[in-house]
């Protein structure tokens, strides 16, 4: 058995690793005990090796990896020498280990001497370092997962924890059904996560300032401050206060200026005023903001007026999500940062790290955060650029500015373990060891380090990312510096460094771990920093910034920071685009999906990325609830498919941000969001991009089978997922299909070889047709198109048959949509469990059938919501559902 820790999100859950290949949760890791995601519990499935990258490549071709990397030495020698280190830029990763992070940060601006290197976690937490930073005098998170089953009250902003951290849900909701932890939900959407709310504030977009301006206010005007602790402890509270004052005078006031009802205001305010214990945690809803600092600090703001921080059952919580943000952030893997906390703004900081370093030229400033970094791409200033373990082409603000930027790049280097988005822009692509293949540590939003172990062989020609970095600073005349040779060495220089002339002024210190022996490492257990060489082992779950502590800033006080209100756009929205797109996740995907776009069971939930509205705004403007529309912004457009949903805010509207090119026609998203940054911590804003919405006639539609996924090229809209032995893509189109059919059109839509045979069916009249490839007798690929509204089967069936035999009377059941095993008459229906695949229609049948009345005997019946739990608001609400139709009351006349 060999334990490691989950590649998703922040929470950083522990895993356990059979002989066998299964993976299961770690009982005894304190991020979850055992628990899984449905992600998580999915990870086995994503290790096939597919289409991943094996081997080096320049131009497209195999290359070895002397070759490889000695032109990328090359060029970045040949930039630097003509343009200036700052011509030289990096892109990296919350993906990363932090080892990896490490040598790269070292190697940009420590010896090449550019601080252009930053990280797609600037898309994820920059907003809560610098709010942090401005607090606290560094990047700290006071409190640790235990406080969610110690507090009273537990307040989410901006953080759907159901779907985006499941098993802090999970912990969440067990708190609350043990001790009746009270828990307010702060969101302009209603989402899952609001199933065990006892309050949720439906706030304006944006409207997070004014809403803690207003009760840092309250908390004021109703005695409910900790004035000793203002008085000893803290600084700036009276200038924080005025600018609250000026923001959100009274709740009168400060519910108009939100949209929400007063007497709900009224009531959140005196729960946080009355409830010693309260924890606040936030998540992208706040950072995600050209605000999110300020969000940020008017949290903290709250926190410190009260004195409750860094005690058991209380403060503010940043839920990160990346596997290694945190990580990144204690190496200076943002552009703005130093390694190990220090700071460009302190020259003694930087005399520091370049001494440790024994660093020729370090860099002089702090370079250019992502969405400036890939503006100085595109316009010439960067002209060498290394991206690695992250698609920028599609998660990107301005994806298409961003895909422009790649192309005109005089060089472009990928590493990544799957093709993607980005690597088709590279001059050089380097295959990227993934999860499960190398070693190293990540830390997790708790302070939490843990190790990720390898426990499988990297295929091909596969090399860890610190691996690449140093071969590449070797070539540069840099070998003694990176003489690493395992990642063993770069974690103790890591802690070496955190520890160096660190008088207690940086909290951030595991000096302690710096002499770890091989094997010490390798048995490394989860263990929260600090943990310096003179203190004795940390505690289980460790707390900084209360009781006695002061705080890492020059008179040991934590600062109030005034946070004036600025919304995201300015109101009224402009009447060509009324409404304000917010974009997201969803449950059971991650990032860009080259991971979990990969297993099929994960997109039974959503196969496609639903542009939800609520019915009333749909209506108004002509749409269908599962019609197609285009989504405009200054910045892109989508034809995308409508889901109603009634709980959405009128006025906003909401994407995911999963969905690529590889498995979409709509594209990422961010091809339609703005690049407005916040001004202190350059990230961007992605929950408040102003669009315009149009309905888009459907005038066919179709489903296509193949063997190999690649992406359809025509005026139609298509959406793909993978099936057992292939892909199957559901297909609409807007012009008349007489418009689009052709044999050439067929034949590339079915993408099968030369010698296939192909079988067809067509019945103009009625609008169908009906094709399928055989490849030695085998299915290959089918087409099934029909007129708006002709039938067309179910296509499970189908998909079951690629790559089976089809002879005889095979032929014509196939083009009839009758394959031998339908599975018509045990349709599961959409699926609402994906860890069991479990469906709608298998939940309503159980439901009445046997009279299932709880999640309980839900979980006993079927096994929904038994795993991650993350289903279970959806269950509920099918429960409740079922309960209001099957009441007598229900089917009564109205008078």
């Amino acid at each position: 058995m060999i334990r490691t820790t989950c590649p998703y999100c922040g929470v950083g859950c522990g895993l356990q690793v059979a002989a066998d290949g299964s993976i299961t949760g770690d009982p005894d890791h304190p991020a979850n005990f055992g628990r899984l995601c449905a992600k998580g519990a999915a990870l086995a499935e994503t290790l096939a090796i597919g289409d991943r990258l094996m081997f080096p490549e320049i131009g497209g071709r195999r290359a070895g990896w002397d070759e490889a990397l000695d032109l990328v030495a090359a060029r970045f020698r040949a930039t630097a020498a003509e343009h200036g280190p700052d011509a030289i830029a990096f892109y990296v990763s919350g993906q990363f280990l932090t080892e990896d992070y490490y040598v790269a940060n070292k190697l940009a601006k420590g010896f090449i001497g550019t601080g252009n290197i930053d990280t797609n976690s600037r898309l994820c937490m920059a907003s809560s370092v610098m709010g942090h930073i401005r607090a606290f005098g560094e990047d700290i998170v006071p409190g640790c997962y235990e406080d969610i089953e110690l507090a009273d009250l537990a307040i989410l902003v901006g953080s759907n924890a159901a779907w985006c951290h499941p098993v802090l849900y999970q912990r969440l909701a067990a708190a609350r059904a043990a001790h009746g932890t009270r828990i307010v939900v702060i969101d302009p959407r209603r989402t899952a996560s609001c199933e065990i709310a006892d309050l949720h504030l439906a706030l304006r977009p944006g409207g997070d300032v004014a809403l803690f301006a207003g009760l840092l206010v309250y908390l004021a005007d109703h005695a409910a401050l900790d004035a000793a602790w203002i008085k000893d402890r803290t600084t700036g509270f009276a200038a924080a206060l005025a600018t609250a004052r000026q923001t959100a005078p009274t709740i009168a006031a400060t519910a108009a200026l939100l949209d929400i009802p007063a007497a709900d205001l009224a009531r959140f305010y005196d729960w946080f005023a009355t409830t010693e214990r309260t924890l606040t945690l936030y998540s992208q809803g706040v950072n995600q903001s050209s605000a999110g600092t300020d969000k940020v600090n008017a949290i903290i703001n709250c926190h410190l007026a009260t004195g409750r921080i860094g005690r058991p059952g209380m403060g503010p919580l940043s839920l990160t999500g990346q596997p290694n943000a945190m990580g990144g952030r204690e190496v200076g893997g943002l552009a703005t940062q130093l390694a190990a906390h220090m700071s460009f703004a302190r020259p003694a900081d930087r005399e520091r790290v370049a001494r440790f370093w024994g660093a020729p030229a370090l860099a002089a400033r702090p370079g250019l955060p992502a969405v400036a970094l890939f503006d100085a791409v595109r316009d010439g200033q960067v002209k060498a650029l290394w991206v690695l373990g992250t698609n920028p082409a599609a998660s990107m603000p301005r994806a298409n500015r961003v895909r422009a930027a790649l192309a005109g790049c005089p060089f472009v280097v990928v590493s990544d373990c799957w093709p993607s988005d980005t690597s088709r822009f590279a001059h050089v692509v380097l295959p990227a060891a993934g999860w499960g293949e190398k070693d190293g540590t990540v830390t997790n939003s708790e302070r939490r380090i843990s190790r990720q172990r390898a426990f499988r062989p990297a295929p091909g020609e596969a090399r860890p990312d610190w691996w690449m970095l140093a071969e590449v600073a070797r070539r540069l005349g840099w070998a003694n510096a990176f003489s690493y040779r395992s990642a063993a060495d770069i974690f103790r220089e890591h802690a070496a460094l955190s520890a160096f002339e660190n008088d207690g002024a940086r909290r951030f210190d595991i000096g302690a771990l710096a002499e770890l022996s091989d094997a010490e490492y390798d048995a490394l257990a989860p263990v929260q920093w600090p943990v310096p060489r003179a203190t004795s082992p940390p505690a289980p779950s460790l707390r900084l910034l209360g009781g006695a502590q002061g705080f890492p800033t020059a008179d040991g006080r934590a600062n109030f920071v005034p946070t004036p209100l600025r919304w995201p756009v300015e109101p009224p929205l402009a009447a060509s685009r009324p409404l304000l797109l917010n974009t997201g996740r969803v449950r059971d995907q991650w990032h860009t999906m080259t991971r979990t776009g990969r297993v099929p069971r994960l997109l039974l939930h959503r196969g496609e990325p639903l542009f939800e509205m609520h019915p009333d705004d749909a209506e108004a403007l002509g749409l269908h609830d599962g019609g197609l529309a285009r989504v405009e912004s200054r910045h892109g457009a989508a034809v995308m498919r409508i889901r109603f949903v009634a709980d959405q805010r009128r006025g906003s509207v909401f994407a995911p941000m999963h969905w690529s090119d590889a498995f979409s026609s709509a594209g990422p998203i961010d091809a339609l969001v703005g690049g407005a940054t916040d001004p202190v911590s350059g990230q961007p804003e992605l929950k408040a991009t102003p669009v315009r919405v149009t309905a888009v006639e459907t005038r066919w539609r179709g489903f296509l089978l193949r063997r190999r996924a690649t992406p359809l090229a025509g005026a139609f809209y298509w959406a793909r997922v993978p099936v057992a032995e292939g892909h199957a893509y559901d297909l609409a189109g807007w012009t008349p299909l007489s418009e689009s059919l052709s044999d050439a059109w067929v034949g590339a839509l079915l993408d099968a070889p030369r010698q296939a045979e192909l079988i067809a069916f067509a019945d103009p009249g009625r609008g169908a047709f009906r094709y399928a490839r055989l490849v030695d007798g085998r299915l290959d690929a089918c087409l099934f198109l029909a007129a708006e509204d002709a039938f067309l089967p179910d296509r499970r069936g189908l998909a079951a048959m690629l790559d089976a035999a089809v002879e005889g009377a095979a032929r014509s059941q196939l083009l009839a949509g009758l394959p031998a095993g339908s599975l018509a008459g045990d349709d599961p229906g959409p699926i609402v469990c994906a860890c069991f695949a479990v469906g709608l229609k298998t939940l309503q049948r159980a439901i009445a059938n046997d009279r299932l009345t709880t999640l309980a005997e839900l979980g006993r019946a079927l096994r929904a919501g038994t795993n991650c739990g993350s289903c279970r608001p959806e269950l509920g609400e099918i429960l409740a559902r079922h309960r209001v139709e099957a009441s007598p009351h229900a089917r009564e006349p109205a008078n």
